[in-house]
């Protein structure tokens, strides 16, 4: 008795089982148009099934011949100073951003000590002199051996050197400007002790800054040195400054396939700063008559090709066309190779076209 009530409600579960796939393919029979293709796919093409697209034709336009880049600006020359020994701030002989010269003195460190090691080695080498004159007259007098003179020269040389020893760690006692620049806003006062290698004050040369930028690849054949170039600024937005390429980098970077450059712009009135952000543009010298496409119709990749119009009678298709891309402007795109004058392209559709697909031009 149970296994038949057992079994007879094993029947109906499978019986509804069945009435649910039913169910569901005819819902799904329902969604389809008669060529057995989703709403979603249908409502994307015509009645004769070709796939509705905006299209665009390559025109010729004149072009500048230039590139552009954003850079950042930085110091001719730039350093922070520290000392090279530890010790007590006696003087500051600068105001803060002041210009100085170089040679200029800017720190002072309390030199007691060095200065009185310094006539310590001064006096002991007054005594090697002394001593080295009256062993010379007495060598000669045949008094002393040559041993002995040569012992004597000999004291004579540790005495100079331990001069200049002492001489050299009371200089390091005191902080000179390296070069012509603008010191920074110092952050010590008289009495502070610093220690070896602490930094203290920062010196600027800004009478010309170095323009720091990069380049892709493609342009290393027609960068030169000497080359001038266009340099502004967001924070003066009226201004432009000249500048002029002075180095290359040798090395490609192998991440972005791009180029380290370098100019120099002159910067006498101060107008600009190291570390702010610029544009750069270098003009190569002429105006192109090249061949320019919408920037949307290139489906992009490490191939990039467009999708060209063909006309077959009445019936229009597509052709996978690929291109060699040049320089981008203002939504434009220009094409090296594999277009011709008024080729129309695909500029909107891509995502349901292949290689030979039906379009149709969608009615503005």
């Amino acid at each position: 008795m149970e296994t038949n009530r057992r079994h007879r409600s094993g029947v109906i579960l499978l019986a509804l089982a069945g009435l649910l796939a039913l169910g569901g393919g005819g819902y799904w029979l329902h969604r389809v148009d008669g060529r057995g293709l989703p709403e979603a796919t249908a409502s994307s093409a015509d009645g004769d099934g070709a796939v509705l697209v905006e299209t665009a034709r390559a025109a010729r336009a004149r072009l500048a011949d230039e590139a552009t880049a954003v850079g950042t600006l930085k110091s001719n020359e730039s350093v922070v100073l520290r000392p090279e020994t530890s010790g007590r701030i006696n003087r500051i002989a600068f105001q803060d951003g002041e210009r100085v010269k170089k040679g200029a003195l800017l720190l002072a460190l309390d030199a007691g000590i060095q200065a009185a090691e310094l006539q310590q080695a001064e006096a002991n080498l007054a005594l090697a002199r002394a001593n080295q004159s009256r062993n010379e007259d007495l060598f000669r007098k045949k008094f002393i051996s040559p041993q002995a003179l040569d012992n004597t020269r000999a004291a004579l040389r540790v005495q100079e050197a331990a001069v200049t020893l002492a001489r050299a760690r009371l200089d390091k006692m005191q902080i000179r400007a390296p070069f012509d620049g603008v010191v920074g806003i110092r952050n010590v006062s008289v009495g502070d002790y610093v220690r070896e290698g602490e930094d203290m004050i920062n010196l600027e040369d800004t009478n010309t800054l170095k323009v720091d930028f990069r380049l892709p690849e493609a342009y290393l054949n027609r960068l030169r040195v000497g080359l001038s170039l266009e340099v502004t600024s967001d924070a003066l937005p009226d201004e432009r400054f000249s500048a002029s390429l002075t180095a290359l980098d040798p090395l490609v970077d192998v991440g972005g396939r791009s180029i380290s450059c370098r100019a120099l712009l002159p910067n006498g009135e101060g107008r600009l700063h190291p570390g702010m952000f610029v544009r750069v543009r270098l003009d190569f010298g002429a105006n192109m008559d090249v061949l320019m496409i919408p920037e949307e119709a290139v489906v992009a990749g490490s191939d990039p090709f467009v999708f060209r119009i063909v006309t077959q009678g009445e019936r229009l298709t597509v052709k996978t066309t690929p291109v060699r891309l040049g320089q981008y402007r203002a939504g434009q795109v220009e094409i090296l190779e594999g277009l011709e004058d008024n080729a129309e392209i695909v500029t909107s559709g891509h995502l349901k076209l292949q290689d030979g697909a039906a379009v149709k031009r969608r009615e503005a």
